[in-house]
């Protein structure tokens, strides 16, 4: 494929390829048929980095090939959300003459929404001044009436900002409208539209359980603010510090009242779960934990966490790498049966793939 570009036409395809890998890798546990959730076969990623290159006048956005390391001038994005790559080109016409914003800038991150928010980082190869401030403020206001973006200006252990460092992500689920913080350097999901398919999907299945649910690994609380009206209680733990001030700015943001975040790794937990009844300052002997939600790194479950999550009746599991779901399986099938299988495509036009299971423990276990 090439670099930044996108090819409608193959889409079904490459996706029916997608599916059925998946559903070969998981033949041996019993699986269902994986419900399918497409993305937009265009303008779908919510995030997107850049080098700049200068050559004399002129100024682009490159990327890399992965392959050869070549260089490749990038002069429209159609992967990016129209947000991102209808700003592309405006940037540089803002900035292509401007010296102070341009001078030694090495590279652009940008950071979208689907309700329309667009955060920009420039980054610098010198350190900035209170001048490149002041020409950044007026470049804000002077694309406010068509764009609401924010600008960052980053150096060698220096950050400037114009207003803040986050965006909003607003969306309906369900008929209920929700509300996330997104910072500047932090994890979000990439495709937006999938990402909302996914809370969709483990929403139903939430529907359908009961008592208090424990969620590992909840990032800003994506999941768990988003499932939180289906159970009594819900604690979610996560080791990142930024991420657990960002879930607990986005608990209020949405006035969820049953949602507890703790700055715990899995690990911890399970240590925490196996000897004995509090967790930091809850006393778990007043809860009833019958749901378990993991959203792990592309290494998987660890063992001890393999063993904490075997204890619990259902399990929804999200996975950003099916061989690493495929050796989990091996170890939580001893225990329950997979129920539902899902599908959600990150990323199209590569060979990564985002899975969901939800798996029932067996009466007899």
């Amino acid at each position: 494929m090439s670099v930044g570009q996108v090819f409608p036409e193959q889409y079904s395809q490459q996706l029916d390829d997608k599916v059925a890998a998946v559903q070969q890798l998981l033949s041996d546990f019993n699986v269902p048929a994986a419900e399918i959730f497409r993305s937009e076969p265009a303008h779908y990623r919510l995030r997107a980095e850049f080098r700049i290159w200068h050559n004399g006048d002129d100024i682009y956005h490159a990327m890399f090939d992965s392959e050869t390391r070549d260089k490749v001038r990038i002069d429209y994005f159609p992967v990016a959300c129209r947000t991102i790559a209808d700003f592309m080109p405006r940037l540089l016409e803002n900035i292509q003459f401007n010296h102070e914003l341009r001078y030694k800038l090495y590279q652009v991150d940008y950071l979208a929404t689907l309700s329309g928010e667009l955060l920009v980082s420039l980054i610098y190869k010198r350190p900035l001044t209170n001048s490149w401030l002041e020409q950044a403020k007026q470049l804000t206001d002077k694309l406010a009436g068509q764009y609401k973006v924010k600008f960052i200006g980053r150096s060698r252990k220096q950050k400037l900002m114009v207003s803040n460092d986050y965006v909003t992500e607003q969306f309906e689920l369900d008929g209920e409208q929700l509300q996330y913080q997104q910072i500047e350097g932090s994890f979000t999901q990439p495709n937006g539209e999938v990402n909302r398919q996914m809370l969709g999907w483990a929403k139903k299945i939430a529907q359908q359980l009961s008592g208090d649910l424990l969620e590992l690994y909840c990032g800003n609380g994506n999941f768990s603010v988003a499932l939180a009206p289906c159970f009594n209680q819900v604690v979610a733990t996560e080791i990142s510090r930024t991420s657990i001030k960002s879930a607990q700015y986005n608990i209020a943001l949405n006035n969820v009242e049953n949602l507890q975040v703790l700055q715990m790794s899995a690990e911890d937990v399970s240590a925490a779960l196996q000897q004995g009844s509090k967790l930091k300052q809850l006393d778990l002997a007043d809860m009833q934990l019958n749901t378990v939600l993991v959203d792990p790194p592309r290494a998987g479950l660890d063992d001890g966490t393999e063993q904490l999550v075997s204890r619990f009746n259902d399990i929804i599991y999200i996975s950003c790498n099916p061989q690493t779901l495929a050796q989990n399986l091996q170890a939580l099938i001893k225990t329950h049966d997979v129920v539902q299988l899902a599908v959600f495509d990150q990323f199209p036009y590569t060979h990564h793939i985002e899975s969901g299971v939800w798996l029932r423990k067996r009466p007899s276990q």
